[in-house]
């Protein structure tokens, strides 16, 4: 067996039996222990083929841990499946993140307009890998590396939205002060201003800023989110109204797209805000 490979207690990757992935995960498992068992290999030689512990390759096709990509690309060599194994990966991949992230992945692509307001970090689909990792790294509780690096998977893959076709319509309008605070040093700071200066030229965004010198306006609330889809319907979230619950309610969400409407109205347009962030980029 290979050295450091059993993981069972590494933290990530065990399924919360609450969560509705866990079928898809107890699925492959039973694929996998199908497999195996249609080679003949009991659990002992068949996780020393694979240099794995068996409480390990038991857990995972019994459907109690998501399986890891290498441990999949392993599984598909030792038991010669000519790439069905290591098809799963995607999957696996996907299932390992947070439920939360998961359903708002999902909302997004299939969303043809979203809304965005942030007032006290840069928007998750506008950052960069780094300074997202910097923001996981300062949590408090502090995060175990594998609930950073299983997070910054979670966001990283929400940004396939830019990559769709027909591509949506985005709409982003961040504080000021979320462009300047340094989270991760200088140079992380310097990254993610040439990623918005990139970003807000794409054909289908909308970027804007909103200066500190603007004073109050209809943000105050908290961050605001609105996503509207091909059939008419919608979804909005806003930490200032609602308990910071999604509404879909047509009354509730006339009032997010008022303030929404409003925030934009009060930022600076998106020729400006490029213009100010280009600025920032020279100062940094």
């Amino acid at each position: 067996m290979v050295e450091g490979n059993d993981g069972v207690d590494e933290p990530g990757w065990d399924v919360d039996p609450e969560d509705e992935i866990s079928a898809v995960v107890e699925m492959v498992g039973s694929q996998l222990k199908l497999r195996r068992e249609t080679a003949n290999l009991r659990v002992a030689e068949f996780a020393e083929a694979v240099g794995y512990g068996e409480d390990l390759v038991r857990k995972i096709e019994r459907g109690a841990r998501i399986p890891r990509p290498e441990y999949l690309d392993k599984v598909d060599e030792v038991l010669a499946a000519g790439g069905l194994v290591s098809a799963m990966k995607k999957e696996m991949r996907e299932a390992r993140y947070p439920k939360k992230a998961r359903d708002l992945a999902k909302l997004e692509a299939q969303a043809v307009e979203i809304g965005l307001y942030s007032n006290h970090n840069i928007h998750g689909l506008l950052q960069t890998e780094e300074h997202m990792r910097a923001l996981f790294e300062m949590r408090q509780p502090s995060y175990s590396m594998d609930q950073v690096e299983r997070d910054v998977a979670a966001r990283l893959a929400r940004h396939v939205v830019f990559a769709r076709s027909p591509a949506p319509a985005l709409h982003f309008v961040q504080e000021e002060a979320t462009l300047r605070r340094t989270i991760g040093g200088k140079m992380v700071l310097r990254r993610q201003l040439e990623h918005l200066v990139e970003v807000a030229q794409l054909r289908n965004v909308t970027f804007q800023v909103m200066p500190l010198d603007c004073g109050s306006h209809a943000g105050m609330g908290g961050l605001i989110e609105v996503l509207k889809f091909r059939d008419g319907t919608a979804i909005g979230r806003s930490e200032g109204a609602f308990g910071g619950h999604p509404v879909s309610d047509p009354k509730h969400l006339r009032i997010l797209e008022l303030r929404y409407g409003m925030i934009r109205a009060q930022a600076l347009r998106p020729r400006e805000s490029l213009a100010f962030v280009e600025e920032l980029l020279g100062e940094t």
